[in-house]
Order: structure tokens, then sequence, then C-alpha cells
């Protein structure tokens, strides 16, 4: 633990007089950011910078499917490195497009 402390203390981390301590009082009266900057800027602003958790979601997002494949395609498409998974992807797509018409309901 202390190698890892020791291998942590450099110039960058410790304070300075542009970047002092935080002090026990300072931290008693912190509070979060955007309560801040509700009373300062309104709570328009607050809520405006307010996210919910985790990443954003996209328009097009992708589904989560488990898929049974051959160990040889799956090995051949993994051997040719990162992003393997996107030119399956992208395999699949042109025979769908492809293949259009073909699908039966």
């Amino acid at each position: 633990m202390d190698r890892q402390l020791d291998e942590l203390d450099d110039a960058a981390s410790r304070p300075d007089e542009e970047n002092p301590e935080i002090t026990l009082e300072q931290m008693r009266r912190a509070r979060p950011a955007l309560e801040w900057i509700a009373e300062q800027f309104g709570p328009e602003a607050a809520e405006a910078l307010r996210r919910g958790r985790g990443r954003p979601a996209k328009p097009d997002r992708k589904v989560n499917q488990t898929l049974r494949l051959d160990p040889d395609v799956l090995a051949w498409f993994k051997r040719r490195g990162p992003g393997w998974q996107a030119r399956m992807n992208a395999v699949l797509r042109s025979f769908m497009e492809k293949n259009q018409g073909d699908a039966q309901k």
C-alpha cells in the first residue's frame, strides 16, 4: 500500500498555492454542484445540466442476443482483430438486404 502512495506522490498531486488542500471546514460547507447552480442561475439551469445514470441511450442501440455459431466461423471473425462483432453484423446486414424479398412471414 505504501508503494502505491509513493507512486502517486508527484508534484502534480501535491497541494500548492494555486491548488491548496481542502480544509475540514470547506468539506463541511460543501454541497452538490447542481444545488449551487440552481441557487446562482436558477432551477432551469440546474435541470438542464442534470443527466440520468449511465450512458445516454442511442437511437439505434443494439440488442444483446445469444447466438450459437460454429467454432470455426467465430474463430475466423475473431482472427481479424478488434471490430469482429461489427464486421459480423455487417455481413448479416448485407445478407438481410440482399434477401429482403425472400423473408417468410
